[in-house]
């Protein structure tokens, strides 16, 4: 039997895909990056994923590990160059998730998304590591944890673990089952995923680590040094590397056992307006040196992402607020279907999906507080800033003594206001490529994923003159507290976006900043050292995910 036939023996003929239309879908980033693939396989069972990597295994063929291909920087999808066949593994079936230890820990599946566990967890009063930014697009656990993502809350800061079970290739290109979840499972590899995902132990009995942790314990601690030369977090740094995570898919990770948090309780969004970027820079000192309770979160808009996130991101702001992100992977899907079954009618330009969606939200009045909105003709540079508990009264008197020296304005946010600013400031993130999707023309957009040191403080952008000369539009937001900066370009037709990046990371990097800081290499960024090392521990032979941090694609990581 072939591969492939093999592969529809152990999950159905239906749950692979071998046709190139229907497979798009999969083989296509979020933002950039394409590749061709053998077949999508999807596995239904923590065994049925076992069974496709040993068959996998066995022809030499890659496997790309996929969960909601919501990668910015390629990371989850093939690419070209390879020296064998590839085959996509999607886990989004696998969605089960356990709650251990009274909801102390919680043990997540391939498919378990962001926003499931948090809701799974609200009514035990606890949180995961994220609940804003990447569950608002259905984001896994398990790729926040190979991604190092996350951070944007300043008390837990980025996805980590050392509790995980996985599959790995060893220098003898032998497949092994690796159980570091803590747990006692049995032996076979078979025998292990049956019984975790059987749940045949005791759930509210699980012993703890003495030595591998479930989150990362010392970002208070670093995020309060803003004096340091370094930046807070960044995706390349030794500390977030440890077996799956920041793995980067160079291991099938079948599962990892995470700590969650106490709920916070009652919190305020201090809404924050200037015109001054040192402005907000001395109140970003001053809150991470000096406050007793340290922020939930500060994210932070430029006016202009602003701006352009109201014009192109009102449909997803509307969706998301009505539907909820529950809804999104079923969207993306029929979005994803629609265009390939219109992409072969003359009559439908492409992209139709998105320029009807652009056209529908026109109709619908600004989803965006009055409030908001006077301080968006007032000011060109807002902050969120969240409190809990005692932390609210400290910030609002901090606040009001320090706006009446200060240039600029605060508001305590309603209800209203915080949910519709926090989804105006994770829309801005897909701005870019709907813009470029709408004009069809030879516009190119590059964006960056920046980690700013935690002493720079003239942090906003200045370009040269021959720079900015080249740029439409620039899209500043990210988490401001941290200094981790998303900073998306739309450049003017005609411009190539891969000779301008080459330029602007020579500028960051006499800022002293590191890139990317939070969304991992993929395909886009040449991985540091420390990466590299890192995937070669983890991959010797480089049968996972080839090529990601521009390395080698081929077997045993020969050079070209």
């Amino acid at each position: 039997m072939s591969t492939v036939e093999d592969l529809k023996a152990i999950v159905g003929s239906h749950h692979v895909v071998t046709n190139a239309a229907k497979s798009l879908r999969y083989r296509k980033g979020y933002r950039s990056g394409y590749g061709e693939a053998l077949a999508v396989v999807m596995p239904g069972t923590l065994v049925e994923m076992w069974k496709v990597l040993k068959v996998l295994h066995r022809d030499n063929i890659i496997i790309i590990m996929q969960a909601s291909n919501t990668s910015l920087t390629e990371g989850s999808t093939p690419t070209e160059g390879y020296d064998r066949d590839a085959v996509i593994v999607k886990g989004s079936r696998i969605k089960d998730l356990q709650l251990i230890n009274q909801g102390k820990q919680v043990i997540a599946f391939p498919g378990t998304t962001l926003f499931n566990l948090e809701k799974s967890l609200q009514p035990l009063n606890r949180e995961p590591h994220s609940v804003i930014g990447s569950s608002t697009l259905g984001a896994s656990v398990i790729g926040g944890i190979n991604n190092n993502s996350g951070g944007a809350l300043i008390q837990r800061g980025p996805a980590y673990t050392e509790l995980a079970l996985y599959a790995r290739i060893d220098e003898n290109d032998e497949l092994h089952l690796v159980n570091h979840l803590g747990i006692d499972l049995g032996e076979t590899p078979e025998e292990i995923l049956d019984n975790l995902a059987n749940r045949r132990f005791d759930l509210n009995n699980v012993p703890n680590s003495d030595e591998r942790v479930g989150h990362n314990r010392d970002y208070e601690k670093r995020v309060r040094d803003v004096d340091s030369d370094l930046p807070t977090r960044y995706n390349a740094d030794p500390k977030g590397l440890y077996e799956a995570s920041g793995a980067a898919g160079k291991v099938a990770t079948f599962a990892v056992r995470l700590d969650t948090y106490p709920s916070e309780g009652e919190s305020q969004v201090f809404y924050i307006g200037t015109n001054s970027p040192a402005v907000l820079e001395k109140m970003r000192r001053h809150i991470l040196s000096e406050f007793k309770n340290l922020p939930v979160s500060g994210e932070y808009m430029h006016k202009e992402a602003y701006d352009l996130a109201k014009l192109y991101g009102k449909d997803s702001l509307m969706v998301i607020d009505k539907l909820g992100t529950s809804m999104l992977p079923t969207m993306f899907g029929m979005k994803a279907s629609a265009e390939r079954i219109l992409g072969h009618v003359p009559f439908f330009k492409p992209y139709f999906p998105d320029r009807f969606l652009q056209k529908a939200g026109h109709l619908f009045p600004n989803q965006l507080p009055k409030r908001i909105e006077d301080y968006a003709n007032r000011f060109e540079h807002y902050v969120q800033l969240k409190m809990s508990g005692a932390g609210i009264d400290e910030a609002r008197a901090y606040l009001t003594e320090f706006f009446k020296e200060e240039e600029g304005d605060f508001f305590e946010a309603n209800a209203d206001e915080t949910n519709k600013a926090s989804l105006h400031r994770y829309v801005t993130a897909s701005v870019a490529i709907r813009y470029q999707e709408l004009k069809q023309d030879s516009i190119d957009i590059l964006p960056l994923d920046i980690a700013l040191r935690r002493n720079d403080d003239d942090w906003f952008e200045h370009l040269p003159k021959e720079i900015e000369d080249k740029i439409e539009y620039k899209l500043y937001y990210g988490h401001f507290l941290d200094h981790v900066m998303h900073q998306d370009y739309i450049l003017k037709p005609g411009v190539d976006g891969h000779e301008l990046k080459k330029e602007m990371l020579k500028l960051l990097d006499k800022r002293g900043a590191i890139y990317p800081a939070e969304h991992n290499v993929g395909h886009l960024y040449e991985a540091a050292p420390a990466l590299i090392e890192h995937y070669k521990k983890n991959d010797p032979t480089n049968s996972f995910n080839p090529g990601i941090g521009k390395s080698s694609k081929k077997k045993w990581w020969e050079i070209y």
